[in-house]
């Protein structure tokens, strides 16, 4: 990078936010799909101001940027393709107001998940989504991939809640989309359009969220079957019947396993084939009601365990296992490949099927768990080995095509980034594709912002780098 770029960033936010050492390169060249590019420089801008200047000076030199977050994203979205500016916006973390009349919050991007919905239930107000992370990833990033989480069967995901947003674009310009009011029909809906943009359309540096009533109470069960199929079709039953949970988590038998096998003391039958957490909320009079049906039903489905907590501390517990099992994973391999395919509920035990067929075919362990509420299950491939690593791509595309042949998506809540990018177009049409590239272009005709995100083939490709493993 031209020392000219590097003075102008120095200018805009001193000295002590802007750096080209090794480490703080380093630092920003990975998220969490363990692919790694460096980039040039990073700067940590405070204000959304700061965050236009710095854009300016990048759309006057042509120079790509990045925007980062706390680089949870499993689908390399904050990596860096090719040199320039990675903008990490951690330090933009003000709640900068929660209105309990209007019931909304206002956020900078860098404000941790987890820190909001504290300080929303602290004064009885509610912020559903719920990333698996949301004790360190932050607003930006979910508005950047439009997460998903635990709650959505009952309350939608982060595009449910966001009224309005604070952007700014490549060419530095800074804009307002939506208002805060809960209605709002006045022209595109670019709010809309932002969600789920992965940062190749513009920086969001302000958030509007709508904030519900806290639920007054909550019961949670942890059901366990020998097979996946009475799981399945638990899950269904409840809906069926009128019971609308707020979260219906399953477990596969491998993953219950790894659990087991990570942590002894759980008190889960070593014969469990599957596994279904069920966690219903509301006020008591209505929650008792749910709870009459709900145990019926599972009392029907001939469970070999069921596990109930009404109480902070018992209803922890049952999430301890679930909330293991990321780590329990890891403990097989730490280079596991984590896919988040959706599919419509009456399609979960056919892909369950060809998932089987697929760890047979390729020879690779794989551990299914996930949102059965939603359709949204992670496939977990425990690749541990070369010959693993060499059947990963024909597994996953394997994977992919039978999802779009059920009628799923290739993503449910982590985005595409980089690392599905390439199977875009299983899903996406060529007129679509070509509606997409027109409104990248339109935001940003240079093509610097987060290049290489989303889209099978570089827009304005030029000086590429091929990301690479650290």
């Amino acid at each position: 990078m031209a020392n000219n770029i590097y003075a102008k960033l120095k200018a805009v936010v001193g000295s002590e936010r802007v750096s080209a050492l090794p480490e703080d390169r380093i630092a920003a060249s990975y998220d969490a799909s363990k692919l790694q590019n460096l980039p040039d420089v990073v700067v940590k801008p405070k204000t959304t101001q700061e965050v236009s200047a710095i854009l300016k000076i990048a759309n006057e030199t042509d120079t790509s940027v990045y925007p980062r977050g706390a680089a949870t994203s499993v689908t390399g979205s904050a990596v860096p393709t090719r040199d320039g500016i990675v903008i990490d916006l951690s330090l933009m973390n003000r709640i900068v107001e929660i209105n309990p009349a209007n019931l909304t919050a206002v956020v900078e991007p860098g404000v941790v998940v987890a820190d909001l919905q504290k300080e929303a239930e602290s004064r009885g107000l509610f912020y559903p989504p719920d990333p698996a992370s949301a004790e360190f990833c932050t607003l930006g990033g979910n508005i950047a991939t439009n997460a998903g989480g635990l709650r959505c069967i009952k309350y939608g995901t982060t595009k449910d809640y966001v009224i309005a947003l604070e952007a700014v674009l490549a060419g530095g310009e800074i804009i307002n989309t939506g208002r805060a009011t809960l209605k709002h029909s006045v022209g595109y809906d670019l709010t809309r359009l932002l969600l789920g943009s992965e940062g190749t359309l513009g920086i969001v540096t302000g958030i509007t969220l709508r904030l519900i009533p806290k639920p007054a109470a909550q019961t949670t069960y942890f059901v366990f079957y020998k097979d996946e199929t009475p799981a399945i079709q638990l899950s269904m039953d409840l809906l069926a019947k009128g019971i609308l949970p707020r979260a219906l988590e399953f477990m596969d038998a491998a993953s219950l396993r790894a659990v087991r096998n990570y942590q002894k003391d759980f008190d889960m039958p070593d014969m469990a084939g599957s596994g279904l957490l069920i966690e219903l909320d509301g006020e008591p009079a209505d929650l008792t009601k749910q709870r009459s049906q709900t145990e019926e039903i599972i009392k029907g489905s001939n469970p070999i365990m069921m596990m109930q907590a009404d109480n902070k501390d018992e209803i922890d517990k049952l999430w301890a296992i679930r909330k293991a099992l990321s780590p329990a994973l890891y403990s097989i391999t730490d280079k596991k490949t984590s896919e988040d395919i959706c599919l419509p509920r009456d399609k979960i035990l056919p892909i369950l099927g060809v998932l089987k067929t697929i760890e047979n075919k390729y020879h690779i362990p794989v551990a299914t768990f996930g949102h059965l509420g939603d359709g949204n299950l992670h496939v977990n491939f425990l690749v541990s080995t070369p010959a693993h690593q060499a059947e990963l791509e024909p597994a996953v595309d394997e994977l992919f095509r039978s999802v779009i042949g059920l009628g799923g998506a290739l993503s449910g809540e982590h985005g595409i980034g980089l690392t599905k990018s390439k199977y875009l177009p299983l899903e996406v049409g060529p007129v679509e594709m070509a509606l997409m590239n027109q409104v990248k272009t339109a935001f940003d005709p240079k093509g610097i912002m987060n290049p290489g995100k989303i889209f099978p083939v570089l827009i304005h490709h030029k000086n590429t780098k091929d990301t690479k493993t650290p």
